[in-house]
């Protein structure tokens, strides 16, 4: 087999895994101002609602890959993403956007330490360096000055559990099952159990303002449908903890967009983490571009 027709892919890959992260950075403060007038489960609920919806299609033309074992695995990885939003949500109210931050990006470590268990070895050098380099950016990015530990720090943790598992069973299952299929599942799984919460749990009053319609159909479209097949499709060319190094650039693009679209300013200490996660992330991939480049 030529080496470099098995290096491309991966790069392509880790690329559009990139543009993933760049897509859920980019919307991130559209959805915090969508929320303010509706709440995040019925967001959650609508959102993956319409990105399912626009999936259907496609789920029919590929309907010959749709069996038992395919959806059984969709809604385990559904699951694990709404566990990961649901405790995240919860734990925010009773900590610090900054402590969630940082203890969410912790499945940058997370992640290797999984697939260092399935595969009973070490990961390898520059996905550990990558890995430690993306969490001291992700602390400097996150982390005020006077950092405690709240009653919802654990309940986060427990969302960048969730995240890193759905991380890792994607890698996974991506080579075993169909994309849209994976994907299409793992929404639904999502937007029905959101629904669910909604009717379960007292809500504070909806609005669906033009603004909140825009959120929702933005994030839907891009940041779902398209993200999550993306991700369901790609992974089967790269590893979990590629991935989860690559997603640490998420906050990266959250700052950036956020300066770009609302003014907001990275302090020193900020960019200096912006630094680091991208410094981790092409940490992870100088093996993948050097044999690319030198068919090696």
């Amino acid at each position: 087999m030529n080496k470099n027709k098995k290096t491309i892919p991966q790069l392509v890959a880790d690329l559009s895994l990139l543009f993933v992260a760049l897509s859920w950075g980019a919307t991130f403060i559209i959805v915090k101002t969508a929320v303010e007038d509706l709440p995040p489960l019925p967001f959650l609920a609508i959102r993956f609602a319409l990105a399912f919806i626009t999936l259907l299609p496609f789920l029919y033309i590929q309907r010959e890959h749709v069996n038992e074992a395919a959806i059984i695995k969709g809604l385990l990885i559904g699951v694990l993403l709404f566990s990961g939003y649901v405790t995240q949500t919860i734990g925010l109210q009773y900590t610090t956007a900054s402590n969630a931050g940082f203890i969410t990006g912790l499945n940058v470590v997370i992640v290797p330490i999984f697939v260092a268990f399935y595969q009973k070895r070490f990961p390898h050098r520059p996905i550990m360096i990558g890995a430690l380099c993306a969490t001291a950016g992700l602390a400097l990015l996150s982390i005020g000055p006077n950092f405690t530990i709240n009653s919802g720090d654990p309940i986060v943790l427990l969302c960048a559990f969730s995240f890193a598992a759905h991380i890792f069973f994607v890698g996974r299952f991506a080579p075993e099952v169909n994309a849209t299929v994976l994907a299409s599942f793992q929404i639904l799984t999502v937007a029905l159990l959101s629904g669910v919460g909604t009717l379960l749990f007292p809500q504070p009053a909806m609005v669906f303002s033009p603004y909140v319609w825009f959120g929702l159909i933005l994030t839907a479209l891009v940041c779902t449908s398209l993200a999550f097949f993306l991700q369901s499709k790609m992974q089967q060319f790269t590893s979990a903890s590629h991935t989860a190094i690559i997603f640490a650039g998420e906050p990266v693009f959250a700052a950036l967009f956020a300066f770009l679209l609302a003014g907001e300013m990275l302090s020193n200490r900020g960019i200096l983490g912006a630094a680091f996660v991208l410094a981790g992330i092409l940490i992870a991939e100088f093996n993948t571009i050097r044999k690319l480049k030198w068919g090696t």
